[in-house]
């Protein structure tokens, strides 16, 4: 019923060394396209904005970017920087957004983080925030489950707040 493998007999001296140097060399190399599909892709460094850049116009990416320089638009980011010196005028969006400049205008944000240089001036919707002490801060705070989801911001009103019109 049960046979026994003839793998882990040991053999001639000589055939069983130059076997296992083949059998080592055949693991360890892979052809160029086998081992380019198997490893996995590293996660590009974050796109970072210099502090003499000024751009005008949104920003969209699922990666990572760091503003040192100015940026008048929205901004959507998997992870969001604003650097000291950095000055954003538009709606920030990002999974996780940490303010060390300044903002001026809407951030929403899985994780908004503020440190003590932070200087926002609009309303904060997140999931978790974390305000350090010396931020500036002027406006509102929600917090949403989903505070990315930018459609439909607003609850619908009950039926008796939306009939304003007087009946004939």
């Amino acid at each position: 019923m049960f046979s026994k493998s003839r793998i882990n007999e040991p053999g001639p001296k000589q055939a069983t060394d130059s076997a296992k140097g083949k059998a080592a060399e055949a693991s360890t190399t892979k052809p160029a396209s086998e081992s380019l599909a198997t490893t996995p892709k590293a996660k590009p460094p974050a796109s970072i904005l210099s502090s003499d850049l000024l751009i005008k116009g949104n920003l969209k990416t699922t990666g990572d970017i760091q503003i040192e320089g100015q940026v008048e638009g929205d901004i959507r980011a998997h992870l969001l920087t604003v650097g000291e010196g950095a000055i954003v005028k538009g709606e920030v969006i990002a999974d996780d957004v940490v303010v060390n400049g300044r903002v001026v205008g809407r951030v929403r944000g899985l994780k908004v983080r503020l440190t003590s240089t932070a200087r926002v001036e609009g309303d904060i919707v997140h999931k978790t925030i974390a305000i350090e002490s010396g931020a500036h801060f002027e406006g509102s705070v929600q917090r949403q489950d989903d505070p990315l989801n930018t459609s439909g911001g607003k609850t619908p009103l009950p039926a008796a707040a939306r009939s304003a019109e007087p009946s004939k």
